[in-house]
């Protein structure tokens, strides 16, 4: 339901925005002068803003990005389109912003998670080396203390210390 209102206004939007390129503002045509023809008439002119309610043609206000409501209540104002109205545009915007936004945290979430994914299996692999060489150390102090009990049963000096009763 709500994709199916979306998918028009998307592309009304693109529409809009091409459209406002590529029309020229024609020099010392002022917006007020279009009073009395029609929306299309007005619009044909980027600078000009119709509002329906009073049927009239003024120049947008560009110091405040929306036309204050005593100018032209946003409901009953267009701008670059005759079918759509500012209070839809503005409703549309910030879905497709809310949208955005949600997939971008959605997006930063996962990759986050697989992060610390892969951060858990590198940990894994850092301490199954560790216990490999700790394994090996083991070995070798055993193969070291193996040596030297063999060197000291060969000089006999594996008995009890003779020097221990005058202790």
């Amino acid at each position: 339901m709500v994709l199916s209102t979306l998918v028009p206004i998307v592309l009304l939007l693109s529409l809009s925005s091409t459209t406002v390129l590529a029309q020229t503002a024609a020099p010392g045509v002022v917006c007020e002068s279009k009073n009395g023809t029609s929306c299309e008439e007005c619009l044909n002119n980027v600078t000009c803003l119709w509002c329906i309610k009073t049927k009239s043609c003024v120049t947008y206000p560009v110091r405040t990005i929306l036309p204050p409501h005593s100018l032209c209540p946003l409901y009953d104002a267009r701008w670059g389109l005759c079918w759509i109205n500012f209070q839809n545009l503005i409703i549309t915007l910030a879905v497709l912003g809310g949208i955005i936004i949600i997939a971008l945290l959605v997006c930063l979430f996962c990759c986050c998670k697989c992060e610390n994914i892969g951060s858990s299996r590198f940990v894994a692999k850092m301490e199954r080396q560790a216990n490999k060489s700790r394994t090996k150390q083991e070995e070798r102090r055993a193969e070291m203390k193996q040596r030297h009990d063999d060197i000291r049963r060969k000089y006999g000096l594996s008995g009890p210390n003779p020097y221990s009763r005058f202790g």
